[in-house]
């Protein structure tokens, strides 16, 4: 059986470590690491855009403390079938690598083939990288499943309305390390965690709203709520027996 080689970049995004301090820019703002770039197979901040400008270039977001890619993105650089997207504020993405999961879902109706993360059907994949180790573990050839890079799908201008040396980084639809979000809710009929609603769409606002409540509901203002519930007047007499 040949070795399945594969391509430069595809190892590199599998690979690379995102959202880490930019060594070079390491007492700049917004600093993170948070951009791929396709050519020179490595992760970059949004500082660093500049010595990249003629480079494809690859937006890397963040979702529960793992890497995600827009569906849409990625899809042109490789074949994205039967991975399993999650919508996030309107956006479909993609997670880049499997993820510690606390117990094997073996036996569930629908898992993935790599890692055994209960899945939706009919995807077979949780990961990008669930997928692509599996053809390489069946010895199939990557170049079926790999698209031609066109640079002009990930040109320098898609970045030119970044504002990186303000108070916030404005990208209207960028997903932030701050939109951490909740596991999906636990599938009904099985004990293990479910990523099969994760193609439902969630909501950031939403998460803040729950967050506020739970801020507000601490130990003092179950007294306050608890002195306000008393009933005023004399105290009742127990029953005469």
């Amino acid at each position: 059986m040949e070795m399945v080689v594969k391509p430069a970049w595809l190892e590199g995004l599998m690979a690379e470590t995102f959202f880490g301090v930019c060594g070079a820019h390491e007492n700049r703002r917004k600093n993170e690491k948070n951009v791929f770039c396709l050519l020179c197979c490595l992760s970059i901040c949004p500082h660093c855009l500049p010595s990249h400008r003629s480079h494809p270039l690859l937006q890397v977001r963040r979702y529960v403390y793992h890497d995600v890619v827009r569906l849409g993105d990625l899809e042109k650089l490789i074949e994205c079938s039967y991975i399993q997207p999650y919508t996030i504020n309107g956006a479909k993405v993609i997670f880049l690598n499997q993820r510690p999961q606390s117990r094997s879902c073996k036996g569930s109706a629908n898992i993935c083939l790599t890692c055994d993360r209960i899945l939706q059907e009919p995807f077979h994949f949780c990961s990008l990288s669930c997928k692509v180790d599996h053809l390489v573990e069946q010895g199939e050839d990557l170049s079926t499943i790999l698209h031609r890079i066109d640079e002009s799908d990930f040109a320098f201008s898609q970045f030119e309305g970044l504002r990186v040396d303000g108070p916030e980084l404005i990208d209207d639809d960028q997903i932030t390390p701050n939109s951490i979000l909740e596991e999906p809710l636990q599938y009904k009929g099985s004990s293990c965690s479910n990523e099969a609603t994760g193609n439902s769409e969630i909501s950031l606002q939403d998460t803040e709203v729950a967050r506020k409540k739970k801020k507000g509901s601490g130990f003092l203002g179950g007294i306050v709520l608890s002195l306000s519930n008393k009933r005023k007047g004399a105290p009742q007499r127990a029953p005469l027996s």
